[in-house]
């Protein structure tokens, strides 16, 4: 009962804040929903590659902002390597998205996740921007999905060959719990 009134109450307050601002989209680009030029606003929902960014060097900076994003949370949560303290690794996650966002984020909204642009790349061509979603940027709608795999790819096979197979062996008397921490049925 708490959490129903607690979210109707949410609602109501969000409705009346927003209220007056809720035709923003249409009033900003004088009713024609734009994906590209100077009122465009799909770039609110997906990704989309800056005037200056080609193709080969928008697919390099995701694989890279990727590839750098796997090896760093690798490296956070590897209790064998000199890693965050318990409890604070959030926090360091969400400092490295913050830095990954803030250092590449200005040439194409850094996807790194193919949920982060495919899902709203449909919401807008189903919502009023049209086909144009996909065919704009040079055809832009497949890097940020390719990408990021390869990058997420590419960032643990470097955490694996370059630090994860040097570590030492477990000690005399310690319990080896690497099977049991990859098994994807152990939900401890």
């Amino acid at each position: 009962m708490t959490v129903s009134v607690g979210f109707a109450m949410a609602v109501t307050i969000a409705v009346y804040v927003s209220g007056g601002v809720s035709d923003a989209f249409m009033e900003y680009s004088n009713g024609t929903l734009e994906v590209t030029g100077p009122n465009a606003t799909a770039h609110i929902f997906a990704t989309y590659p800056a005037p200056y960014l080609s193709l080969i060097n928008g697919f390099a900076d995701q694989v890279i902002s990727t590839a750098v994003l796997l090896l760093a949370i690798f490296a956070i949560f590897d209790t064998r390597n000199n890693s965050v303290p318990k409890g604070l690794e959030p926090i360091a996650v969400g400092l490295l998205i913050i830095v990954l966002t803030c250092s590449l984020g200005m040439n194409s909204g850094c996807a790194m996740n193919p949920a982060r642009d495919l899902g709203p790349r449909l919401f807008t061509a189903i919502a009023g921007w049209g086909m144009e979603v996909f065919t704009a940027g040079n055809n832009w709608w497949w890097v940020p999905i390719v990408a990021p795999m390869l990058g997420g790819i590419l960032g643990a096979m470097i955490y694996i060959v370059f630090i994860e197979i040097h570590h030492s062996d477990t000690q005399p008397g310690e319990e080896n719990d690497m099977y049991d921490k990859y098994e994807l049925t152990n939900l401890e």
